[in-house]
């Protein structure tokens, strides 16, 4: 059914939440850059963002999964692409607003799922999908992640053991510079082409673009300059949790988490994977801190963030449900308006309390816990003999 008022209301709130998921997953490439100094905040993050946009374009394997793999395209309505985005941009704000690297792949997914699930049921959903490129990914992606990165940051560590301190670090953050590059394109190639398959999917939905169709090349434009404006802006408060929550990171550690992460996300976009970059970019960096001599992890703050990744997707889908019978109540056009109203007060709030305590690029970088984080974890990182 043509609604051109209703499709570009949608696509608009896409471009919203694509605008969130760079802020909000901004740490993911340039966390352990920040933490070490190997560049200044705000030239990593612009860094970030050009290269993001260079990533965009690069792929369409994981836009094709988001558009065909979640859900059946012929079951989709505008409404349901609608409450899938609601509910992922309100839970990406809820948790950049607490420091908490949450997926915001897993809540866009779960979002549409949720709001599937209220206008057509469970046989809408593609399960088989879900269960093997959404949470077989979810559940292995950190772990090999770990592995790697400890195994790296180990050989890095006895491969320079000899080597002059001071050359050694310098070698270090040059090397990081080049790995955050690499890391930002592969959060390009992964994370702008999920907008791009939710805008694909509200194209179909509108009878704009026929069931199993490419998706056009505005559309990649458009995503991929929006996730690049917004990394462009820092979401300060994760990359803080990220740089200094689990680990007290060193080049070393930072070169061998971040080559780690993007051998893992590039591999995943070339199988057409929605991964969660942030799963794996966590996962990296306590790796690094397992490799390390002393091998010291927060693993406290670890298991709290775990606890809100198994969150996510229940979270993120009951948002998307709620929104999509919060439209249906109103009438198509008039509920996606009230609804949006709603979620724009939502954010002006959070905003408004997150000045209450900000962080940006003056005091990223300081000692964990001066900031009273709700998941500062222990005072100092846990020592774990092995």
């Amino acid at each position: 059914m043509h609604n051109s008022f209703v499709l570009v209301f949608v696509v608009l709130i896409a471009i919203g939440f694509d605008f969130t998921n760079g802020f909000h997953d901004t740490a993911n490439s340039v966390a352990p850059t920040v933490a070490t100094g190997a560049l200044k905040p705000r030239t990593a993050v612009l860094l970030s963002s050009a290269l993001n946009l260079v990533g965009a374009f690069l792929s369409l394997k994981v836009a094709a999964t988001i558009a065909s793999g979640i859900v059946s395209q012929t079951s989709i309505i505008m409404p349901v692409v609608f409450g899938g985005l609601i509910g992922a941009i309100a839970w990406n704000v809820t948790t950049w607003y607490f420091g908490i690297p949450s997926s915001s792949s897993h809540a866009l997914i779960g979002g549409v799922i949720g709001a599937m699930l209220a206008h057509a049921g469970g046989s809408a959903v593609l399960w088989g999908g879900v269960i093997g490129k959404v949470l077989a990914p979810a559940v292995a992606a950190p772990i090999v992640a770990l592995s790697l990165a400890a195994i790296a940051t180990t050989m890095a560590r006895r491969l320079t053991k000899n080597t002059d301190s001071s050359t050694k670090s310098l070698g270090m953050r040059v090397g990081q510079i080049g790995s955050t590059s690499l890391l930002s394109i592969a959060h390009g190639t992964n994370d702008a082409q999920k907008t791009m398959g939710v805008v694909t999917l509200a194209l179909v939905a509108n009878g704009s673009l026929a069931a199993g169709g490419t998706t056009p090349k505005w559309v990649v434009l458009v995503c991929g300059l929006a996730i690049a404006a917004g990394t462009m802006i820092g979401g300060w408060r994760i990359i803080r949790t990220l740089g200094q929550g689990f680990t007290k990171l060193s080049p070393t550690q930072g070169f061998a988490s971040q080559m780690t992460s993007s051998v893992v996300i590039l591999t995943s976009s070339h199988m057409g994977m929605p991964l969660s970059t942030t799963h794996v970019a966590t996962g990296a960096i306590l790796g690094s801190g397992v490799g390390t001599r002393k091998r010291s992890v927060r693993w406290s703050l670890a298991g709290r963030v775990g606890i809100a990744w198994l969150v996510t997707l229940p979270a993120s889908a009951i948002c998307g449900a709620l929104a999509f019978y919060g439209q249906r109540l109103f009438g198509t056009s008039l509920g996606i308006v009230v609804i949006t109203a709603i979620l724009v007060t939502y954010c002006v709030i959070i905003f408004v309390l997150s000045r209450k305590d900000k962080i940006d690029a003056h005091n990223v970088n300081d000692h964990w816990g001066e900031h009273g984080e709700a998941f500062e974890g222990l005072p100092e990182p846990t020592k774990v003999k092995v």
